[in-house]
């Protein structure tokens, strides 16, 4: 069940015929939403031993588009897990000192150091997504930079971090009803922006531009999942098998003991 989404190395993908509900897959809310808390307990229990290991690293990737719910899986998902251990890193856009420099220097200073899970809120893949779409730069630029992605990914995999991808891939008529319940929403209008409707805009541009970083950036050492996004429920609850399988199978254990603890009196 963990790998049901993830997408298969060099293999040209269509999200057109990826789902972006949960029928097919779960069809009990109720219960999916019991295993989600099972499976939660575990993650709190898993980060607590892989920080105090303190050998191991996670890099989580969540990508989507205006609205893809990337804020509130970051809520639920990582809700109750010890906060000294786990971090999120947001990526707007690039300030002057970070243009001055090479486009991975600024994700490379915040990947996880040893015992830590890190959480990225959109990543290094903008610079293959709205650079793209909006013409930022040359074609001959970005197109560079998927393999230059892949090399990124497998030096991190080479020297120790664990990488999980997801994109959330919600449909566009969910995205607006979104957007529509923003508007309606006085509390919520600080999460809307007119650009947004402009980048909706360029729909198709995106979807073509997540194609290729899908299937040209999904690899043994750093997998792209598309999970079906339009329900909330489901959306947590296949990223939770994701990670509590990835956690599994890092296995974090706690140090030894130092030696003679048995025969010391606090006193």
């Amino acid at each position: 069940m963990p790998d049901t989404h993830r997408i298969v190395p060099d293999r040209p993908v269509s999200l057109a015929s990826l789902p972006t509900r949960a029928e097919g897959f779960h069809a009990d809310r109720r219960k999916a939403e019991r295993e989600f808390k099972t499976l939660r307990r575990k993650l709190v229990d898993s980060q607590f031993r892989l920080y105090a290991e303190g050998k191991q690293k996670l890099l989580v990737v969540l990508q989507a588009m205006d609205a893809g719910g990337k804020d509130s899986t970051i809520r639920r998902v990582f809700e109750g897990l010890n906060q000294q251990g786990v971090r999120v890193e947001s990526f707007k856009a690039p300030s002057q000192r970070e243009l001055a420099r090479d486009y991975l220097w600024r994700i490379h200073r915040a990947v996880p150091a040893k015992g830590m899970i890190r959480v990225f809120n959109r990543s290094h893949y903008e610079d293959v997504l709205i650079v793209r779409v909006d013409s930022l730069v040359p074609e001959d630029v970005w197109s560079r930079r998927y393999e230059q992605i892949n090399q990124f990914e497998k030096l991190l995999a080479d020297t120790g971090t664990t990488i999980r991808k997801f994109f959330l891939h919600i449909s566009k008529e969910e995205q607006k009803e979104r957007m529509e319940k923003r508007l309606a929403d006085p509390s919520r209008h600080w999460k809307f922006s007119r650009d947004d409707l402009d980048k909706r805009k360029q729909w198709d541009d995106y979807m073509a531009a997540y194609e290729d970083a899908l299937s040209r950036c999904s690899t043994e050492h750093a997998p792209w999942y598309a999970i079906p996004s339009d329900q909330k429920w489901y959306r947590n609850l296949a990223i939770a098998r994701v990670l509590t399988a990835t956690l599994d199978e890092m296995d974090p254990q706690f140090p030894p003991p130092e030696d003679g603890l048995d025969r010391i009196r606090v006193v």
